[in-house]
């Protein structure tokens, strides 16, 4: 029999036969050993241990046991009535094969090795090695050399699809026992599937998400997409074809075949619309493409920014890689919807369209999702365009541009999709992907080399531990942010309130700037000024022409080379005749001598000049796809950042200075009403912060460059009227985002309720079963643990909607479980400050909520490091780097 054979058999043996039949067993065992606590001496079976009672045959196998400190054998007689495996097992051992195992290992080295693998990048090799030469050490001897790397993974990678399936064991149980209670109590409304409940409490678990909603444009749930580039799976090298065996346990990933049914249906679609398309030979006017609200124009420079920007980058070939990345759906607290695996070199849109497809099969009806993507404006385009999704779809879906990348769309579509511009998103930033990506990074290099099916586990394995921090920290994460939105909403209302405006004329004005910026252009607008200039040149060069065929003409006349005067006269009538009029002329001139029209031309020039440079220097930045290599040679990396900072600022710094001294002029000329009635003066571009790019910078706005308009509206003309739309859309944004987190804590309550009641339940249903109680005693201590957290944490918070007072332990179980915590887990006698700790105060210290501008440094400081390392071009530019930065995830809060 072929290798390959040998191996699927084993593979269907273990999946099939051996892992479902060892779920009750490892139960048992880890209730015996209170989770592994206690040890349990290993001897060998002997009497009614190893009797067949059914006669069946039996053989003798010899097992190599490897354990921290030692290296022993025992003898099993197996038999199909008791397998090698679970006598392994009830020996606190796990096999490295499923019947004639040679080799196996102590649950507790398993235990700990999957906890280390799980924080930092798995290496089976190294570990191997390290405990071989250990044993070595103490007089140990294995049978042949590197026998425990070759059979150590295979017992490790089926001791951890044990441990999540009887996992899931215990959680199915406690489910089902809620789910026999909602049959009797059916919700008031339809309510998202059970797996979307189950992936996050806050988005999906309320007992009534219609309720206490206060705008219709504020959306149910906010989700995020985004793709990552270096989860990239090489190509085998020999050619060989085909997957290794899928594994049992869930996956958080979608099914090939819907991604390629996706595929096929995004093409069928473009190739339809394509053939019922006229071509035009003509250029097309810029108008609103069909239920969009930003201008074709506008759309198409996006596109042309991101499309030159990916170019540039290097995307994950499909000559080298057979998978070349990762996209993900994240809801608004970090949690993992979905994930689909990439097979192209770029970032296709039906990636994520299948996410989004997936999703509202799971979602009822009438629940609407604000969608946060880098290029969300394409992905609304497309879909309205191709009608790519069904317009009931597309209607309750919110489309907004992340935070980070906003810097590369065009400023009426910032306005249009930027999150902090657009109703209904709060404070969220789309940029739960990228702290994904970064939690995921220990796991790039050895997946890498790793099978398909194998690699789809160890990235499900490392979502559910991140699943698991993130239910802990949910608490921590509420409270930050809390703290963060009044404190940014009490700011901007000081400032509002020094200003004195009126809200309802805010908000007009608000949506007369949109509805200006966003109209669109006449017709050949996009090249308005270059036209114009080349109008300006060619009637210039036909001036000078026509000027010196009179001059050779009077040339004539006067040295009598004429010989008929009627033709000279008539030649000279006709040169004069075909040149500029008078009025004309003269308009020309007063035109190239027009010092306030030339200052602002060229103030515009050097304006998307600056532009055009921080866009492309923020595009090459963006390597955020090699952030593991940032910790090698961190400090030597960083200086070599800084330094190259420094010697690339000067380029754009130099333009800025241009920029602004033109603007001194022009506000000069002003003064000295050189310049046409009702003229603004442009803004400066501040030095400071210049690299930064936010949404709300003057680099954006083109404030006294367009042509000068009668009677102005306030906010074009009128400083303070800007500065307080900026800040009432600032607090707008802040009541949206108190409005959900109070809603968040409502549902947080609801939930904690619902899953003590569901669990209480579990248990009096197996008030019986030994081996259940202490389990479900197990959830039941864990729940209480993370309910004290989370009481404590967003008791500042006020509820959405009245609850209950209850938040389902007692008091007497919450005082039990505040003491524990209260415990530190080791005693330092040399160490005067244990004692008991502030923990409202100290715990929240470590994690302060950042802004946009802090996430865009920080996640700029963690590129840099690589671009640098591999392409370092002088003639760029670049900004300055701080070094504090923490994650504003539920997953990146410590549990006190």
């Amino acid at each position: 029999m072929a290798t390959s054979q040998k191996k699927t058999n084993q593979w269907r043996r273990w999946s099939e036969e051996v892992i479902p039949s060892l779920i009750v067993p490892y139960l048992v065992y880890m209730q015996e050993t209170s989770m592994l606590r206690y040890a349990n001496i290993v001897r060998q079976p002997h009497g009614d241990t190893v009797a067949c009672h059914a006669g069946c045959g039996t053989r003798s196998i010899k097992v190599a046991c490897v354990f921290f400190d030692s290296l022993s054998e025992i003898n099993i007689i197996a038999c199909p009535c008791f397998p090698a495996p679970l006598q392994l097992l009830r020996c606190g051992l796990f096999p490295c094969a499923p019947v004639a195992p040679s080799l196996a290992v102590d649950l507790r080295v398993l235990e700990f090795v999957r906890l280390l693998f799980i924080c930092q990048s798995p290496n089976h090799t190294a570990w191997c090695d390290a405990v071989e030469t250990f044993l070595d050490g103490m007089g140990y001897k294995l049978t042949s050399m590197h026998s425990l790397r070759h059979h150590f993974s295979n017992a490790f990678h089926w001791y951890r699809v044990l441990t999540i399936l009887a996992h899931d064991h215990i959680s199915n149980l406690i489910a089902n026992t809620r789910k026999d209670k909602i049959r009797l109590q059916p919700m008031a409304v339809e309510q998202p599937t059970e797996y979307l409940r189950s992936r996050c409490p806050l988005c999906f678990r309320a007992n009534d998400w219609q309720k206490a909603k206060d705008s219709c444009f504020m959306p149910d749930i906010i989700i995020c997409v985004d793709a990552c580039f270096t989860q990239k799976r090489s190509t085998n090298p020999r050619g060989a074809d085909g997957h290794d065996p899928p594994n049992p346990p869930p996956s958080f990933f979608l099914p090939k075949d819907d991604v390629q049914a996706m595929d096929e249906f995004v093409q069928h679609c473009r190739g339809e619309r394509r053939r019922e398309r006229v071509s035009r030979t003509e250029p097309e006017e810029d108008r609103y493409e069909m239920g969009m609200s930003v201008p074709v124009s506008v759309l198409d420079r996006c596109g042309e920014s991101f499309t030159a920007a990916d170019k540039k980058r290097e995307k994950a070939s499909t000559r080298f890689f057979t998978d070349t990345g990762l996209m993900a759906l994240l809801c608004r607290h970090d949690r993992v919807l979905w994930i689909v695996n990439l097979t192209s070199a770029g970032e296709k849109q039906h990636y994520s369209l299948a996410l989004l497809d997936r999703l509202f099969k799971h979602l009822p009806p009438q629940m609407t999702v604000g969608l946060l993507y880098d290029i969300g404006c394409q992905l609304e385009r497309s879909c309205r365009k191709w009608s790519l999704l069904d317009e009931s779809i597309l209607s309750q879906i919110t489309f907004a541009v992340a935070v980070f990348h906003a810097y590369g769309h065009q400023w009426p579509c910032q306005i249009t999709y930027h999150p902090r511009k657009r109703e209904g998103f709060g404070l969220s930033d789309g940029e739960g992907c990228e702290r994904l990506w970064s939690s995921l990074k220990q796991l790039i290099p050895p997946l890498r080399v790793s099978g398909f099916n194998q690699r789809l586990f160890v990235l499900d394995t490392q979502i559910r531990h991140l699943d698991t921090r993130s239910l802990q920290g949910f608490g921590h994460w509420l409270h930050r942010r809390w703290i963060h939105c009044q404190t940014k909403k009490n700011a901007a209302l000081d400032n509002l309130q020094d200003l004195d405006p009126d809200e309802d004329m805010l908000h007009a004005e608000w949506k007369a700037q949109i509805a200006h910026q966003t109209r669109p252009a006449p017709c050949q607008s996009r090249n308005k000024a270059a036209e114009v200039i080349t109008t300006l040149l060619a009637l210039e060069k036909t001036l000078d022409a026509h000027d010196a065929s009179v001059r050779e003409l009077e040339a004539q006349l006067h040295g009598g080379h004429v010989d008929d005067m009627v033709e000279l006269n008539l030649q000279l009538i006709d040169a004069c005749s075909s040149a500029l009029g008078v009025e004309d002329k003269a308009e020309l001139e007063k035109m190239k001598k027009d010092v306030y029209l030339t200052a602002r031309l060229n103030a515009r020039a050097v304006k998307t000049c600056i532009r055009d440079h921080l866009r492309q220097r923020k595009f090459e930045l963006e390597r955020l796809e090699r952030l593991y290599r940032a910790s090698i040679n961190a400090e030597k990396l960083h200086a070599n950042t800084q330094h190259s900072i420094k010697r690339r600022e000067p380029g754009i710094l130099k333009l800025v200075s241009t920029y602004n001294g033109l603007c001194s002029h022009i506000r000069s000329l002003i003064r000295q009403q050189r310049a046409p009635p009702f003229a603004i003066p442009p803004h400066s571009i501040p030095r400071d912060g210049i690299f930064q790019l936010d949404v709300d910078d003057n680099i954006w706005q083109d404030i006294g460059l367009d042509d000068a308009t009668v009677n102005p509206p306030a906010w074009l003309s009128d400083e303070a009227v800007r500065n307080s739309i900026r800040l009432q859309l600032e607090v707008d944004r802040c009541f949206e985002e108190e409005a959900r987190l109070m809603r968040e804590q409502s549902v947080m309550q609801e939930w904690m309720l619902t899953e003590w009641e569901g669990i209480q339940d579990a248990l009096s249903n197996a008030a019986e079963d030994v081996v259940l109680t202490f389990h479900l005693t197990s959830c039941v201590d864990e729940l209480a643990n993370i309910c004290v957290v989370w009481r404590r944490k967003v008791q500042c918070i006020p509820c959405a909607w009245s609850v209950v007072d209850s938040w389902g332990p007692s008091d007497e179980v919450l005082l039990r479980a505040t003491h524990e915590q209260a415990q530190p887990s080791f005693r330092d006698e040399d160490d005067q400050s244990v004692g008991p700790v502030e923990e409202d105060n100290e715990g929240d210290s470590d994690c302060g909520e950042i802004g946009d501008d802090e996430l865009m440094d920080a996640i700029e400081d963690i590129a840099l490091v690589d671009e640098y390392r591999y392409d370092i071009d002088p003639d760029d530019d670049l900004d300055d780097i701080e070094d504090d930065f923490m994650p504003s995830s539920p997953t990146r809060c410590p549990m006190r």
